[in-house]
């Protein structure tokens, strides 16, 4: 397993489907100039989404291939679905830029949080279940997959209190204002002086 650093941080966003994580998550990147650790999806790609953007698109297949060879730091299962982190993924990207964040479910966020303790930091993102619901329409997903996901609203949000951070998220702007702030005082934390 990679043994990080001390200036090494995983910011972990997750939360309800619809609270807007993704782009709380994108947004606050851009900002601070933390890139994303994109996750493996066996899934088609929804409305909207790109592939080596949002998830790499892969056959189960290739995944299975992946998961033999041992490539998956995580890898969760969701419905039919499967999603899986590549640990050359994070590697590299810290090898790069020291910090790096990843748009998890609360599995695979507790698998990267047991696996790298207090490097992890948990960011949970939400809305009320009406909100997520109207964002997810407004995304164009079928009422097929809304209900499925509102059916695992309840179990989402009761990780709120395991994450180190929470933020409701009905003005994009005010939420990323805040986050940047806090998140500026977790990288600050590990800088040293130099003469």
């Amino acid at each position: 397993m990679y043994e990080l650093q001390d200036r090494e941080l995983i910011f972990v966003y997750t939360g309800p489907d619809g609270s807007g994580r993704k782009t709380v998550a994108y947004t606050a990147g851009q900002t601070l100039g933390i890139p994303k650790v994109i996750s493996y999806a066996t899934r088609e790609p929804r409305p909207g989404e790109v592939n080596g953007q949002d998830y790499h698109f892969i056959s189960n297949a290739l995944y299975d291939q992946l998961e033999e060879q041992g490539e998956f730091l995580e890898s969760v299962s969701i419905g039919a679905n499967r999603y899986g982190i590549r640990k050359y993924d994070i590697e590299q990207s810290f090898q790069t830029h020291g910090c790096v964040y990843l748009v998890l479910n609360r599995e695979g966020a507790d698998i990267l949080k047991g696996m790298y303790g207090d490097r992890v930091v948990r960011i949970f993102i939400y809305a009320d279940r009406e909100t997520v619901a109207e964002r997810q329409r407004g995304t164009g997903l079928s009422e097929d997959i809304i209900n499925f996901h509102l059916e695992h609203y309840d179990y989402d949000m009761a990780y709120q209190s395991e994450c180190e951070l929470a933020y409701e998220n009905y003005d994009l702007a005010y939420t990323v204002h805040d986050l940047t702030k806090t998140l500026e005082g977790y990288l600050n934390r590990n800088l040293v002086e130099r003469d």
